[in-house]
């Protein structure tokens, strides 16, 4: 029979000292079999159970002494010998929770994080530095603050529902924008390998079974847009005020372009001649070049603004960078302040109520497309550069339709000055 070794008390253990020489020394303490204290040259204690598994001999390590007592170290070896007379090795069972472990840590990335690196990776796919901060302004308002802190692989659909039902019915459109980003992030999560299973942003049989399609929302979530009926007495209160955030709100309604792309619009980009303005692609939405006919009311309204020698904006703010977008917003407001002032109603988006603002100037051109001239819906969509949905109207892209188009910003020109397609002066009458 194997030689059983006396129980040491803690206090023997505590007295034992290595007896010299270069190898760590084993000390059997007996209490259960195989279980010794481990001592090296330099004094180092730590506790290790020598044990057969199946055929191999093991030298299991339970920890260092004294940080585990003799008490401890007795109760992990025959916890260890437990598994080994149940047909398991702890060794290997030690190493395959310690990979575990390790996985479990790569993959544990906060919703934080995952924006951050998402981004990064995102970087090429972003036109410009305003359409990334874009990303991110709205992830920190609205999802960070939910969800920074959780590991991405624990966010489930109730937690994504939770960051935009309060955003779905009053800010639509918002909160679809940032549902799709959320998406984005955590199918980068899901690729990059911190994540798995479906992803809880997804719409289609999943949060589209539990929120309202946005289509179905009310019009809340559009931009105000000006009413037709006020358009042309809105633009003649336009034309009475002065300063280059009135002309680029002016430029941006004769045009129906996006205000960000009057903005920046540059005098080299405009030829006053062939009344043509070409915006580069780096400076749209949908990424391609956009050429925009220029009405006579256009070029005379160009060619009367003055140039500030040195600055290739067409429409310089004070200081002589780019005019921002809340100096247009806040030219509307004041000029709905005023109606209002006056005893009048005001701008008004006739379906919301609400006072308009510049975005909405491209609906009002649509509708005015749409409900008073006869010129192709096709044809509205070219101008006001909105992606191609098919490949009828992609036709019309890859014509580019200029020479109608001219015609229909010709009329639509006359129309905001109040004259109608036959030269007939429209009387505006006292509101």
């Amino acid at each position: 029979m194997p030689k059983i070794a006396r129980e040491l008390t803690a206090l023997d253990v505590k007295r034992l000292t290595h007896p010299g020489g270069k190898r760590n020394v084993l000390f059997p303490v007996g209490g259960v079999p195989g279980l010794h204290l481990q001592v090296s040259p330099n004094a180092g204690r730590s506790w290790v159970l020598r044990v057969m598994v199946g055929t191999k001999r093991r030298d299991i390590g339970l920890g260092g002494f004294p940080g585990v007592t003799l008490s401890q170290a007795r109760d992990k070896a025959r916890e260890a010998r437990d598994k080994i007379e149940r047909g398991l090795d702890p060794v290997e069972e030690r190493k395959a929770a310690k990979a575990a472990l390790v996985a479990a840590q790569r993959r544990g990335l906060t919703f934080a994080d995952a924006v951050d690196k998402a981004l990064a990776a995102k970087l090429d796919a972003f036109k410009n530095a305003k359409h990334r901060q874009q990303w991110e302004n709205t992830l920190a308002a609205y999802a960070t603050p939910e969800l920074g802190k959780m590991l991405v692989q624990d966010i489930t659909t109730q937690d994504i529902l939770r960051v935009l039902k309060p955003l779905w019915m009053k800010k639509t459109e918002t909160a679809s924008r940032l549902r799709g980003r959320i998406e984005t992030v955590l199918s980068w999560a899901t690729v990059a390998g911190h994540r798995t299973g479906d992803n809880p942003a997804r719409w289609a049989g999943n949060l589209k079974e539990l929120l309202p399609p946005p289509s179905k929302v009310a019009n809340e979530s559009n931009h105000p847009a000006l009413a037709l009926e006020d358009a042309p007495r809105w633009f003649a209160a336009l034309q009475a005020r002065d300063g280059f955030g009135a002309r680029a709100l002016e430029f941006a309604a004769l045009t129906a372009t996006r205000s960000q792309e009057v903005r920046g619009a540059l005098w080299d980009e405009i030829d006053l001649k062939a009344a043509l303005w070409i915006i580069p692609g780096a400076r749209m939405k949908m990424g391609k070049e956009h050429r925009v006919p220029l009405s006579d009311r256009a070029v005379k309204m160009l060619e009367a603004l003055p140039r500030l020698e040195g600055n290739p904006l067409v429409f310089p703010a004070a200081r002589g960078g780019k005019l921002s977008d809340m100096t247009l917003s806040a030219t509307m407001k004041r000029m709905h302040d005023a109606e209002v002032a006056q005893g009048g109603t005001g701008f008004l988006d006739r379906t919301s109520n609400r006072p308009a603002v510049p975005h909405g100037l491209r609906s009002t051109f649509r509708d005015w497309v749409g409900e008073k001239t006869a010129f192709p819906g096709d044809m509205a969509e070219v101008a006001l550069a909105h992606k191609i949905s098919n490949a009828v109207e992609a036709s019309y892209r890859r014509g580019d339709m200029i020479d109608k188009r001219r015609r229909m910003m010709g009329d639509w020109a006359k129309f905001l000055f109040g004259v109608n397609s036959f030269g007939t002066v429209v009387v505006l009458g006292d509101r």
